[in-house]
């Protein structure tokens, strides 16, 4: 097996790319960001040089840019050692001055939009109660802060109407389900868009320039995510536009001037790009893209979209899409690592039956024509879903020899409804028996060791890493938890007020499934536990909070087993910071190499 060098790691983990790239029509160039120098901070592709250029150079990440109607500044939301309690702040685009807009530093803000005019944002943030959101409207020229709507928990105002007196928010009505409503600025009076009757997903809402209504995406009455219009004079009713069997319909954005809709489909972690014509309701897909996954859809005129690209092999790239020719270009090149960039490869896909016959998919990297280490790599979510993206620890186990399989167990997003809902409550545990039938399908169809297959994952992942350990102990050979839960009960008492009621449709409530939360915990089953086990975790984590690996690993140790447990006093959920990248992943490859190698 190869031997890996700090160096060689450090090339793979600084691969970055583009993200969420957002065009200036007017200015005819793009804003994306970038970790590029380190951490994510504000870029801008400019046309006129076919370069790009950093504009921010701060201490914390940026989160999200939100250019203004004017595009001579943007919002951006920056939170402190990856505590995720967003700020706002201003950019100036051209003079590159930052100056706090909304701080209030142990409080979440989430963005939720510009004026029309310009002149004022809305956003909403948790002052008034740790659980409760409140949505606001500030005005840019004279700082005055106005409190329009108190919500009973997480509510987040998504955009303002084309004639400025009225919000649209999202508040969720379960773990996978929101609504929107209309909110009238002047009566504050709301309106629910949508069925109210039904419990749905409803996302991307896209208002017309004529202030009648708009469309949406919105699974109501069925299993996928379809393309839905409305009416602000009868909000309660949607009519299906257009749908596409089997899959989700995942993003819409309006043209400017409101002739199409450019919409993305997941057709199994992998975007196909289409064009819904609004009045002949012809569609079409624009074939000349790259395979990969696609977002942050933004019109730079009529005719051309700038697109957010990743895939397996791009880390992360701008492109933009000629809907009149039905080509695409790509326009960055962040994503590009020519030193390493060859040895990068595509996943196959494939799918295995699990316990019952349910055909779970999985994507598979790095196999080889012989036997084989291997490590299962878990999402989080749990409503997630591994798409064809980038991932520079997945590619780097590859290069070093191993095969990594990345699975959407039951629960994951993208294969709809029905299949999201599989793992909610007390069916929890059919999602690990999944990871079993994984391993035996890797040895029976490909080949793999059985004696050498590990396990890692984040967050929910790690969830999933403990409870492989704890109730499947002689399948697995090495364990990795990052940030990972050791027991709902402590989880759910601990973690953020205004996360726990929806954690607790996923996972059951602390009134009526603490038994049960007993039962399943691995903090409750370590004594099974034969696999080494390499724990991670950040003390700034409003999520998970850090007791989780605390009490799993001083347990592990009270028994002797062979567990190590590694905090990062600066890093929140998410690991941000280079070094602790390195350093991690560093102990995770020879941890593999180790116990699987």
């Amino acid at each position: 097996m190869t031997v890996f060098t700090d160096q060689h790691l450090s090339t793979y983990l600084n691969a970055t790319g583009a993200l969420q790239p957002k065009s200036l029509p007017h200015e005819k160039g793009v804003l994306f960001l970038s970790k590029k120098s380190g951490l994510p901070q504000v870029w801008k592709w400019d046309p006129d040089v076919q370069e790009i250029q950093q504009l921010t150079h701060l201490n914390d990440r940026v989160m999200e840019i939100h250019p203004s109607p004017s595009e001579k500044s943007a919002v951006i939301t920056m939170d402190h050692h990856g505590n995720e309690k967003q700020q706002l702040h201003l950019v100036d685009l051209e003079t590159l001055e930052v100056e706090p807009v909304v701080v209030s530093d142990e409080h979440f803000h989430i963005f939720g939009g510009w004026s029309p005019d310009g002149q004022k944002i809305a956003y909403s943030s948790n002052r008034r109660s740790p659980g409760e959101f409140t949505v606001y409207v500030k005005n840019l020229d004279d700082s005055i802060e106005e409190k329009v709507f108190e919500a009973e928990g997480n509510c987040t105002p998504v955009s303002w109407t084309k004639n400025g007196r009225a919000l649209i928010l999202s508040m969720p009505d379960t773990n996978i389900d929101q609504s929107y409503y209309l909110l009238d600025l002047d009566s504050g009076s709301t309106a629910k868009i949508g069925n109210g009757l039904v419990s749905a997903r409803h996302q991307s809402i896209q208002l017309l320039e004529d202030g009648s209504g708009g469309f949406l995406l919105s699974d109501s009455g069925r299993n996928t995510m379809s393309i839905q219009s409305f009416d602000f004079q009868t909000p309660g009713e949607l009519f299906e536009v257009h749908q596409v069997d089997d899959w989700d319909i995942d993003g819409i954005r309006i043209s400017p001037d409101n002739s199409k809709l450019a919409y993305t489909i997941n057709e199994g972690g992998i975007s196909r790009l289409g064009i819904y014509e609004i009045v002949s309701g012809n569609t079409y897909l624009i074939e000349d893209t790259p395979s990969g996954v696609f977002d942050s859809l933004s019109w730079s005129n009529d005719e051309e979209l700038i697109i957010g690209v990743k895939s397996p092999i791009i880390p992360g790239d701008v492109w933009k899409v000629s809907v009149d020719n039905k080509q695409a270009e790509r326009l960055t090149f962040v994503g590009q690592e020519k030193e390493i960039e060859a040895q990068w490869v595509e996943p196959e896909l494939h799918s295995f039956p699990s316990f019952d016959g349910l055909e779970v998919p999985y994507f598979l990297y790095g196999k080889k024509d012989h036997s084989q280490p291997v490590v299962i790599y878990v999402h989080g979510g749990p409503e997630y879903q591994i798409r064809a993206e980038f991932n520079p620890v997945i590619q780097f186990l590859a290069a070093n020899g191993f095969a990594v399989a990345a699975p959407n167990v039951r629960g994951s997003m993208g294969y709809g409804r029905e299949y999201v809902q599989m793992d909610d409550v007390r069916k929890r545990m059919d999602s690990v028996a999944d990871l079993n039938s994984l391993a035996k399908d890797l040895v029976a169809c490909h080949g793999m060791d059985q004696t050498r297959i590990g396990i890692m994952g984040r967050s929910y992942g790690g969830f999933m890493v403990l409870a492989a350990l704890t109730h499947y102990p002689d399948v697995w050979a090495a364990g990795v938890d990052i940030v990972g839960i050791s027991h709902f009960k402590s989880f759910l008492e601990n973690t953020g007020e205004w996360r726990r009621a929806l954690r607790e449709l996923e996972y059951g409530s602390l009134k009526d499934d603490s038994d049960f939360f007993e039962e399943i915990a691995p903090l409750n089953h370590t004594e099974k536990i034969t696999a080494p086990l390499l724990v991670f975790h950040g003390r700034n984590d409003t999520r998970v909070p850090v007791t989780e690996a605390e009490q799993l690993t001083a347990d592990l140790e009270s028994q002797g087993k062979p567990v190590e447990l590694v905090i990062f006093e600066d890093e929140g959920h998410q690991t941000e910071k280079m070094e602790n990248h390195i350093s991690m992943n560093t102990m995770i490859m020879e941890f593999m190499q180790k116990h699987l190698g």
